[in-house]
């Protein structure tokens, strides 16, 4: 398994542990991602004896979530997308693009392991909302299309058999749609967990073209190596998540011997994907929080004059 084929499998088995997914599911989607029984039931036991649970016991408990009063952050202002489709190198490409009326520059979205979805699609319209003519890229796009998957899972197991060196093609492909979209802007990547773990890729390959980058709990690459990059990065992680946060101290050492400008930032009583309020691990304080932090960064490296 490749790294990032390794956290998809560890991502399932902790939804597992913290009681969001079954036994049962967990082991029918780690069979599709590759694992033989043995393997996935020892998987799921190494994960719960990390978080201090009986490997044999099936977690009841689900973390806090907070439920927000009003609409997710940069929702008010959101604005639609529309389906689009271009040639790359690599073959056909889809995704979700969203105009802004008065572009302060443009924004490349990397989708979380279920493919481009439609909280995807509105994050590419909050940040449209916000100024910032945003792509949301289907890395699945050689493989039909995240709609042709009408299971998650499948479109997970989809993206976790596709090489690594696709992913950065497919997301430099997205870069250069984006400055032909919107000439004369500059360009950030955004990512949410594995499209997060996907911009560290893209940066630790060289991000071309890209002035700012932001993973959100995104896994770092193993030794990574940043040194061709040119991109002012914000690193967005959660307290609670720390299979992820705890890459960040090394995270912070691999931007600093590349010389870029960067910023780590930990959002207290957080999990995993916090920002996504679809899902069971939603907290409003942190995603209001990360969201303001998100359009600052964009405001001083994207909308320079």
């Amino acid at each position: 398994m490749n790294p990032l084929q390794r956290y998809l499998a560890h991502e399932i088995a902790t939804d597992h542990v913290d009681g969001l997914m079954t036994r049962r599911e967990a082991l029918r989607r780690l069979s599709l991602l590759g694992l033989g029984s043995t393997a996935a039931v020892a998987l799921l036991a190494a994960c719960a004896k990390d978080q201090g649970q009986s490997p044999t016991a099936k977690s009841s408990a689900r973390p806090e979530t907070s439920v927000a009063p009003t609409q997710p952050p940069g929702m008010a202002n959101a604005l639609p997308t529309a389906p689009i489709s271009w040639t790359s190198p690599g073959g056909q490409l889809r995704g979700a693009w969203a105009q802004a009326a008065n572009p302060k520059g443009a924004v490349l979205v990397i989708h979380e392991n279920r493919g481009l979805n439609d909280w995807v699609r509105s994050v590419a319209g909050r940040l449209a909302g916000a100024g910032y003519c945003a792509l949301a890229i289907d890395l699945l796009s050689e493989q039909g299309g995240t709609a042709a998957f009408t299971d998650p899972a499948e479109a997970t197991a989809a993206l976790a058999a596709i090489a690594p060196e696709q992913f950065t093609h497919d997301m430099n492909a997205g870069v250069a749609e984006l400055r032909l979209r919107a000439p004369g802007q500059q360009v950030a990547v955004v990512g949410f967990c594995f499209g997060g773990g996907l911009v560290w890729q893209l940066l630790a390959a060289g991000a071309l073209g890209v002035s700012a980058a932001v993973p959100f709990y995104g896994p770092l690459p193993p030794n990574p190596d940043f040194a061709a990059s040119k991109a002012a990065v914000l690193g967005i992680y959660g307290a609670l998540d720390a299979r992820v946060t705890g890459s960040q101290s090394a995270a912070k050492a691999a931007l600093d011997r590349a010389g870029l400008i960067n910023q780590l930032v930990v959002e207290p009583n957080a999990d995993h994907a916090f920002f996504n309020e679809t899902g069971p691990r939603y907290n409003a304080v942190a995603a209001a929080d990360a969201w303001q932090r998100l359009l600052d960064w964009l405001d001083r490296y994207l909308a320079r004059r």
